[in-house]
């Protein structure tokens, strides 16, 4: 099961309130950093090209259970930067899930094991393990050796230890059909993960390796031929049975920004987790302020290749809660791991 009952329930019924209340925009996960520090320096990443005194800065848990409160979204994403680099990080964690948060922290596992005693097992809390590729692959990916086995090792750490633990992976150019296969097997057959997030690298002007981005074309080629392997139904997917229709081709969806505010220490960034158009010192000025419109496929070009999860899944909820079919289907998905 890829996503505990009681989650499941509890998002519905929160989506239901929203629509009751006639709400057009609302938010499903708050893509919360603390900091934008990082022990990585990654091929395809966007986050930590910043200067050092905005890589010195975090936010306190304060801000955070703030952020949370004030955002009102289900779920929390806990990004960065590197989030077990924060010193505070357990106590960050421990106070969105005593506000009834879903939470999940998202890191590369370097830091993992040092951190395991010092967090609890929750139906509230999951580790999302940043994992492209088997050791060669995603060792080049992070630009060190030595991160895959170490993120393996913290896996089955904290798999020992009660935790429910996700992994993430972004594919990209050099992310070949059989790597893939050979990755998502293993996270299923050997490491016994709870669940996978699979999603498109969104090209970040200033990620160090520019050659590793996909165009749209390329991304629906990869993932439908990825998807079409007799090896996929047992992959436990976290991503939503339209989602992954829709990293196919089969389905056409616009972005839906909003679904997924980010609030970062410069506060919450406009329009998404993936752009920079500036910062709104509130949530509510983000909702209220932003020009929706002005952005997603066919409006923006930055917008062009962009298919990552953090921007569509969001428009696959609302999809799906538009046709009795997709709903059914989802509704199966979530109880029998993430698709149907």
């Amino acid at each position: 099961m890829s996503i505990p009952v009681s989650q499941a329930m509890a998002i519905s019924s929160y989506i239901v309130k929203q629509k009751l209340s006639r709400n057009k925009r609302y938010p499903l996960v708050l893509m919360l950093e603390p900091l934008l520090r990082c022990n990585l320096e990654c091929a395809g990443c966007g986050k930590i090209q910043h200067p050092e005194e905005i890589l010195s800065t975090y936010l306190t848990p304060e801000e955070c259970w703030d952020a949370a409160e004030e955002c009102g979204a289900p779920m929390v994403s806990i990004a960065g930067g590197e989030p077990l680099i924060h010193p505070h990080i357990d106590k960050i964690v421990e106070g969105l899930v005593e506000r009834g948060k879903f939470v999940t922290l998202c890191t590369n596992a370097i830091l993992l094991e040092r951190w395991l005693s010092k967090l609890q097992p929750s139906d509230h809390f999951s580790f999302t393990i940043h994992l492209d590729g088997m050791r060669d692959l995603h060792d080049a990916m992070v630009d060190r050796s030595g991160v895959f086995d170490k993120a393996v090792a913290g896996i089955r750490e904290a798999k020992a230890r009660g935790f429910r633990v996700n992994t993430n992976t972004t594919v990209y150019a050099d992310s070949s059909t059989e790597e893939m296969r050979e990755l998502f097997n293993y996270l299923a057959d050997d490491l016994k993960t709870d669940g996978i997030v699979m999603s498109p690298g969104y090209d970040y002007p200033k990620a160090p390796n520019q050659k590793v981005f996909m165009q749209r074309g390329q991304m629906i080629s990869k993932f439908e031929e990825l998807l079409s392997l007799p090896d996929s139904k047992h992959w436990q997917f976290i991503d939503s049975p339209l989602f992954l229709e829709f990293l196919q081709g089969k389905v056409a969806m616009q972005c839906t920004a909003w679904g997924n505010p980010c609030r970062t220490v410069m506060g919450w960034q406009r329009p998404c987790y993936l752009m920079n158009e500036g910062y709104a010192p509130t949530y509510k000025q983000l909702m209220e302020e932003t020009e929706w419109e002005r952005y997603g496929y066919g409006r923006d070009a930055r917008c062009t290749n962009c298919m990552a999860h953090c921007g569509y899944e969001a428009s696959a909820v609302e999809q799906t809660l538009k046709s009795p079919v997709q709903s059914v289907r989802a509704g199966v998905a979530s109880l029998f791991g993430g698709r149907s």
